[in-house]
């Protein structure tokens, strides 16, 4: 039977970073999201730049989650 990494036990702190960099995925996400779509928006901002913003937030979370799940060699 062929072993595949993503299926081996994680160490806690492989498992902790890996809650970490999903939690934070999400959390970038969700702000690109809600700074877009949220009508009383508390900071004052035309909404071009609350897209262009809420874009740049989104596209930050993307990369992010690339480069975590990104194939890297083992330490």
């Amino acid at each position: 039977m062929a072993t595949n990494k993503y299926y081996e036990k994680k160490s806690p702190k492989k498992r902790f970073l890996l809650i970490i960099g999903i939690f934070f995925f999400m959390v970038y996400l969700f702000l690109g999201l809600a700074v877009i779509f949220w009508k009383d928006f508390p900071i004052n901002m035309e909404f071009k730049y609350r897209v262009a913003f809420g874009v740049l937030l989104i596209v930050y979370a993307l990369f992010r989650f690339y480069r975590f799940f990104k194939e890297t060699p083992d330490e």
